[in-house]
């Protein structure tokens, strides 16, 4: 017989699954947890996370704050409810859209779109894993796409983390050119180009060699989705991780944990490696600052030999 006992569910969290108590007074028929709900994200999707207050939702359905108090007792708990009604579950499409990885990029452009239509989500900060229905399909549904490629379930969940953190980023960085297209009334093109001539403007071949080339070969203005780029270089990634764990080519999985570096700071060794480490870091610093002094002395000389000739 297990020893086990069951931890006590936080009210947000009873309220996702179902399984609050039901308050024992208020208004019954005109007032329910979906209702105030439902309120929430439509001040939430007309003027942003900021707006929404209990007082801000109790007016917007024509009853005090105390009235919502008897059915959502904390304003945390109302935003995980938001969040849970936001994102939704993925659709059965998206589960069946093919082999691993079809169903994977489904779940990216799916859970993507949910981030454009309700921004504001992106605004609730993370503490951690929401343990909630429509997050847990979510989890299932990625870990069901992989549940036939020989991953081990940690490998799983880390996929499902780069899915779900590009979905993430590309949903905080397009909402937010989307927020600056409403408010200046400008276009992608116009924006790329703005951008672009700011670069253009400030940055030098000297400081930034790299980043000149890159503006220089046009990158800014370039209108392919990086995001879906940077996934499917992941999954790539992931791809022949696969295939060489069926091969038999991969070497044993290791833990992944990272090093306590106040575990071997009293070695020796390591300490001069350290120091080592540290040392060429600066040298090649110093070489690159030195590089970028010789270059713009050459096209002086260049330039004065041409004014000369």
């Amino acid at each position: 017989m297990s020893d086990a006992v069951e931890p006590e569910l936080p009210r947000g969290i009873a309220l996702a699954w179902g399984v609050a108590a039901n308050p024992q007074r208020g208004p019954k028929r005109e007032m329910s947890v979906e209702r105030i709900v439902e309120a929430a994200v439509e001040i939430a999707d007309a003027e942003g996370l900021g707006a929404v207050s209990m007082a801000a939702v109790a007016s917007r359905l024509g009853f005090t704050p105390m009235s919502l108090y008897r059915y959502v007792t904390a304003k945390e708990d109302l935003i995980l409810l938001m969040q849970e009604e936001a994102t939704g579950a993925p659709s059965e499409a998206t589960r069946t859209a093919g082999g691993w990885r079809e169903r994977l990029e489904a779940l990216y452009r799916e859970q993507l779109q949910h981030y454009l239509v309700h921004p504001w989500v992106l605004d609730i900060p993370i503490s951690g894993v929401p343990a909630t229905p429509n997050s847990a399909a979510w989890m299932d549904a990625g870990l069901s796409a992989l549940s036939d490629t020989g991953l081990t379930h940690e490998e799983r969940l880390a996929v499902m983390l780069l899915v779900t953190g590009t979905a993430h980023w590309a949903g905080t960085v397009l909402a937010g050119y989307a927020r600056v297209q409403r408010e200046q009334g400008l276009d992608d093109q116009a924006i790329a180009r703005r951008e672009d001539a700011m670069f253009r403007a400030l940055i030098s071949a000297d400081e930034y060699p790299e980043l000149r080339a890159a503006i220089e070969a046009g990158a800014f203005l370039d209108e392919s989705d990086p995001f879906s780029f940077s996934l499917a270089r992941g999954l790539d990634g992931v791809s022949d991780y696969i295939a060489a764990a069926g091969g038999g080519g991969r070497e044993p999985r290791q833990a992944w944990v990272v090093p306590d570096d106040a575990d071997i700071a009293a070695d020796k060794k390591y300490r001069e490696a350290r120091k080592a480490v540290r040392e060429a870091e600066k040298a090649l610093r110093d070489a690159h600052k030195l590089e970028r002094q010789a270059a713009r002395e050459a096209r002086d000389r260049r330039a004065r030999q041409r004014a000369d000739a």
